[in-house]
């Protein structure tokens, strides 16, 4: 199985982590620790840096249990920018 499409998208994912996290001094991800920020973004850094050794069984398991509470995450962060 090729999972291609879903790599850029974890990759695009954690760039904009590792960004956001730098344009507020590391202070707004840390606000939500019940995410492990620092695995989020270094999911990027395995894939953009590893591509061949990447294990696509984990890569799936990522998707299925973390990616959901990522996405209920950002948006909470969201909702609370916006107050």
């Amino acid at each position: 199985m090729r999972l291609d499409s879903i790599y850029m998208l974890i990759i695009a994912i954690g760039e904009s982590l590792k960004n956001l996290d730098n344009i507020t001094n590391r202070d707004l991800l840390n606000r939500y620790s019940e995410i492990d920020w620092k695995d989020a973004k270094g999911m990027r850094d395995i894939i953009s840096h590893h591509y061949f050794d990447v294990d696509e069984e984990i890569v799936l398991d990522v998707c299925r249990t973390h990616m959901p509470r990522l996405a209920e995450t950002v948006r909470c962060m969201l909702a609370d920018l916006g107050k």
